[in-house]
């Protein structure tokens, strides 16, 4: 019987620790996903990660490496008690390690790359008490030099074309614009060409109709004096008649 009734507190203290107290970290490992280079040049394969404790010398770095078309693994480089190690195997004297643990870096850099090392490369990092965790893999793709200069051509030759397709739309449209404007321009000099004409029409014909009487008055006057000398000459020459 006492020992069921101590049984109960101490099951409701773990249930209760496990409410309260968070729940352990994972540590986290970073890399890229592709990775390419070309033969007889190197590359890095850059690994980053993240530990919720302090990273302390058991720290620990493994790179495995499968190459492509095999299912099998294997361990090219191991770093441990802050003494890094290469494998023996296809890598061998070709592996530098340029990794920081306490910068939480673990990167290698691999020289004289062949076509036989193209294959996936995983990051492997321990921080005791913090050794929960997924691993992180890269791929790594090797060229021929030339292939990777065609490529590099290729992509000179494609962007040269956009270059150029860019700069004949900025042209065209330029013209475009230019052409706009000038045919705005001419519209409204057209317009104020009208304008124009029609205010010299209104001022024309304002200037006519003051013009007529005057020229109504000087008809008048004109025919006034042609018929007082008609009626002189008539008086002449009757008395001329007369005698």
């Amino acid at each position: 019987m006492e020992s069921s009734g101590l049984r109960a507190p101490c099951s409701l203290l773990v249930l209760l620790s496990a409410l309260v107290l968070p729940p352990t970290l994972a540590i986290e490992v970073y890399t890229d996903r592709e990775v390419y280079g070309t033969v007889g040049s190197r590359v890095t394969l850059s690994c980053s990660f993240w530990s919720s404790e302090w990273i302390s010398d058991d720290v620990s770095v493994t790179w495995h490496y499968q190459p492509d078309h095999s299912r099998e693994m294997y361990s090219i480089f191991h770093y441990a008690k802050g003494q890094p190690s290469i494998d023996a195997g296809v890598f061998k004297d070709r592996i530098e390690w340029v990794g920081s643990p306490k910068w939480k870096d673990a990167s290698i850099v691999l020289h004289n790359l062949e076509l036989i090392d193209n294959g996936t490369f995983t990051c492997d990092v321990k921080n005791p008490p913090d050794v929960v965790g997924k691993s992180s893999y890269v791929h790594l793709q090797v060229q021929e030099k030339g292939a990777a200069r065609a490529g590099l051509v290729l992509g000179i030759i494609i962007a040269v074309a956009l270059a150029l397709v860019i700069v004949v739309t900025i042209l065209i449209l330029l013209i475009r614009y230019c052409w706009l404007r000038r045919q705005v321009r001419v519209q409204r000099e057209l317009s104020a060409l009208e304008r124009g004409k029609l205010h010299k029409a209104k001022d024309s014909s304002k200037r006519s109709s003051r013009q007529t009487p005057i020229l109504y008055a000087m008809l008048d006057q004109t025919r006034g004096k042609a018929s007082e000398k008609k009626g002189k000459g008539g008086i002449g020459d009757s008395r001329k008649d007369r005698k």
